[in-house]
């Protein structure tokens, strides 16, 4: 069993994906961005930790508290916002067996692609604010995450950086 880290409702309600939009369009762009960026910033440790109080259902237990606030406050904006970033990209398109389709509306017109990357572009500037204040909280506040600085043999250690630029020469 795979922990989702947000719901569909999370996404919905604090993005602009509509509630009509079937959330089996895009939940696996929750869980990809999940597996990519979040698991980056939290290593595999600390990110299976919050999974399995997820799927046991303690995330709410007092003895979790800090956990859940980490979830919470840090990681869901964080995953809204990579999530969002990741969707918007595939969000017209559709593969069904006659092949792979762009959807039309009659009531809307389709983004021009310039659109659509300013849109991936802003969600990913709104997501690395909410990375820069976690990795702030987190680095404070570590000791509360022994998960956090484990080094893990099968997993990733966390990126502790917040420089989004790419390549520096």
């Amino acid at each position: 069993m795979k922990a989702l880290f947000i719901t569909t409702d999370d996404l919905r309600r604090k993005s602009i994906v509509g509630g009509v939009v079937d959330a089996d369009k895009f939940v696996q762009f929750i869980e990809v961005s999940q597996d990519i960026h979040i698991q980056n910033y939290l290593g595999t440790s600390l990110y299976d930790k919050i999974s399995s109080l997820i799927i046991n259902s303690t995330i709410d237990d007092a003895a979790n508290a800090a956990y859940k606030t980490l979830l919470n406050d840090y990681i869901t904006p964080m995953l809204i916002w990579f999530a969002q970033s990741d969707y918007y990209m595939f969000a017209s398109y559709q593969v069904s067996n006659g092949g792979v389709f762009k959807h039309r509306s009659e009531t809307s017109e389709n983004l021009s692609m310039e659109e659509v990357h300013y849109l991936v572009e802003n969600s990913k500037t709104k997501a690395q604010f909410y990375t820069r204040r976690f990795l702030d909280y987190i680095i404070d506040n570590s000791s509360s995450y022994p998960e956090y600085n484990d080094s893990s043999q099968d997993g990733m250690y966390p990126d502790k950086s917040d420089n989004f630029n790419g390549w520096v020469l």
